[in-house]
């Protein structure tokens, strides 16, 4: 079963490890996808607000991310380009820590993981590593994150995955719409619209 086009827009809740929400944006364009979306959040007493213009091709690969931060310490901004191989440029620089990876996944939000689940379009039993770009939600600071997918037995038009982030001691399984939208995060955040 492959997802569906994705809606217009979606929304989620935080929960747990943040008190926040996320509201994002889709669009199609000539050769893939537009989002734009914003975060904002209070953890561990910290505000902050991250908002991302992310470019993808046609296969659900990262093309570029376009990230923005405020907290207390003040405004960043961040661009990510990668050549759809897995290279990487970050804010015109080479960033070869980053060599290998297909997708950019933002700590702030929960749509992000989206973009691996499209992009493989792996079968029940499936697994696969999914490396990315992680860019932390308080400083923007992009950092290579190692993490697995597996498929296992659909639900409906639901789609469900082991998902796990080994460097965070972190495992999950996450339920995903038709159009392949993260429904439950466990820990993290729900939809909500």
């Amino acid at each position: 079963m492959t997802f569906t086009t994705p809606p217009r827009t979606a929304a989620w809740r935080h929960l747990d490890a943040r008190d926040g929400f996320e509201v994002t944006y889709f669009q199609p364009s000539d050769d893939g996808l537009r989002i734009e979306g914003c975060t904002t959040a209070v953890e561990e007493g910290q505000t902050w607000i991250v908002g991302y213009a992310i470019e993808l091709d046609a296969s659900w690969t990262t093309r570029s991310a376009r990230i923005t931060g405020r907290s207390a310490s003040g405004f960043r901004d961040t661009v990510l380009e990668a050549d759809g191989a897995g290279r990487w440029r970050v804010d015109g620089t080479a960033a070869p820590h980053l060599d290998g990876c297909l997708d950019v996944d933002l700590e702030s939000s929960a749509m992000t993981n989206t973009f691996p689940a499209h992009r493989m379009g792996l079968r029940v039993g499936e697994n696969s590593a999914a490396p990315a770009a992680y860019v932390r939600a308080t400083d923007l600071a992009v950092e290579r994150l190692e993490q697995d997918y597996v498929r296992v037995a659909d639900e409906g038009s639901r789609q469900r995955y082991d998902y796990g982030a080994p460097v965070f001691g972190f495992a999950c399984r996450l339920v995903y719409d038709e159009s392949g939208l993260v429904l439950d995060y466990p820990e993290i955040a729900v939809r909500a619209a």
